[in-house]
């Protein structure tokens, strides 16, 4: 088994989300002791947002690559491979402005590869990178409603990773961290519940 941890939080010690990652990550491996951890951290080691030579790289029949776009291929390919790799993977996702890091987001954009991870057919669009499990460590200022008019930030992840076929998705949150230190400590009591469950 391989276990995938993605961080995104630009806040160092201070994140939530990143303490979630560890506390879930550190119990699955003990939960599955055979299995190897994969750490990316998208703020110490962040991808660059896309551009016109990497989204073809993403994007395009490896066979039509030539040149700028033909280099970039295997690094961008890379990204996506580690998902594909893995069994698990769990995702530290804050919640800025709204909606997620941009750090975040770029990476994503490495995940949405016509033909590798969804394709169109006649019923519509149909994921096929299902098959694996993703927990996503949430962390909020407030309470929101997911879905709701000023939430863009777990529905977008729910959204995009049913799009590529993943179903099996399970959110483990902090909520109303702007209320201060013992909103804070409630809700990483319920955190530590939700993934002693897992």
């Amino acid at each position: 088994m391989q276990i995938l941890r993605i961080d995104s939080a630009t806040t160092g010690d201070q994140s939530i989300s990143r303490k979630l990652t560890g506390q879930i990550t550190e119990h699955l491996l003990a939960r599955n002791p055979g299995a190897s951890l994969v750490s990316r951290d998208l703020v110490s080691d962040p991808l660059p947002h896309i551009d016109e030579v990497t989204t073809a790289a993403i994007r395009t029949p490896p066979e039509t690559h030539e040149g700028a776009v033909a280099a970039a291929f295997p690094a961008e390919r890379a990204v996506l491979e580690e998902f594909l790799a893995s069994d698990i993977v769990v995702i530290g996702a804050p919640m800025y402005n709204f909606s997620i890091p941009s750090q975040l987001k770029a990476w994503l954009d490495r995940l949405g590869v016509p033909g590798v991870t969804f394709r169109y057919s006649s019923n519509g669009p149909e994921g096929l990178a299902g098959g694996r499990k993703v927990i996503i460590a949430s962390s909020r200022g407030g309470a929101y409603e997911t879905g709701g008019p000023a939430e863009h930030q777990e529905s977008l992840l729910k959204i995009f990773l049913g799009f590529i076929g993943v179903e099996d998705v399970t959110f483990i949150r902090v909520e109303n961290a702007g209320r201060g230190a013992d909103a804070i400590e409630q809700g990483f009591a319920q955190a530590k519940e939700a993934i002693a469950a897992l």
